[in-house]
């Protein structure tokens, strides 16, 4: 059996490199983290939460899984989400899809069952809802269905309890979607920045059209 001893080099060059660029640095990564961001993304590898914002260890907390999805049934998301506003008191709450993503394209194609079917369901409730304004070419279907699923999954995450009692309390809590693509390395903002319960559903509903009126233009 391969032990894989070549990342356990490649972790030494990495720690090493680390420490020549800043001296102390994983001594003072130890004593704490008090990162300002909270990342929620696909599981994809091609999606490195840290790299692609240019962060280091420590800046950022994060979550992934099939498809940057955020139920609220899943204790695993909701307990990070909880970990992350309340203890960590971060200050942005990030949701990331990536374009490409073997998630969104298999519910497209009817594909997956078992559990990563079950895990799906709410992609799957997303396309039913936005079905009919889906028509058309299969690639910008699969594109807007991704834009369509961060902004729902974003607005899952500030109807949740644990961002509306944080707005409630006075704590100053952001919550952003945005879409990677894989193809040239670089974030897409899809307008869906909510930091109070006031004008969160205008914003969701603004992007969503805007989404859906990109494909009729």
């Amino acid at each position: 059996m391969r032990l894989l001893s070549d990342l356990f080099q490649n972790n030494r060059e990495w720690a090493r490199g680390m420490e020549q660029r800043s001296p102390g640095f994983f001594a003072k990564l130890a004593e704490q983290q008090t990162p300002e961001y909270f990342w929620i993304g696909c599981a994809d590898s091609r999606v490195p939460a840290n790299e692609i914002v240019g962060l280091m260890p420590g800046e950022v907390f994060v979550h992934r899984n099939v498809g940057n999805v955020v139920n609220p049934l899943d204790p695993n998301c909701m307990s990070c989400l909880q970990y992350a506003v309340e203890v960590l008191q971060v200050k942005h709450v990030m949701v990331v899809g990536h374009y490409g993503c073997g998630g969104i394209r298999a519910v497209l194609e009817g594909q997956y069952r078992g559990r990563v079917g079950e895990w799906l369901a709410p992609v799957r409730a997303i396309y039913q809802k936005y079905a009919a304004s889906l028509d058309g070419d299969p690639q910008q279907q699969w594109k807007a269905l991704c834009d369509l699923n961060v902004v729902e999954q974003a607005a899952a995450v500030w109807q949740s309890s644990v961002v509306r009692d944080a707005w409630a309390a006075g704590r100053q809590v952001a919550v952003h979607g945005w879409i990677y693509s894989v193809s040239d390395g670089l974030l897409r903002d899809l307008n869906v920045t909510v930091a109070s319960s006031t004008d969160a559903e205008e914003i969701r509903r603004k992007a969503i059209d805007e989404i859906l009126g990109a494909r009729s233009r």
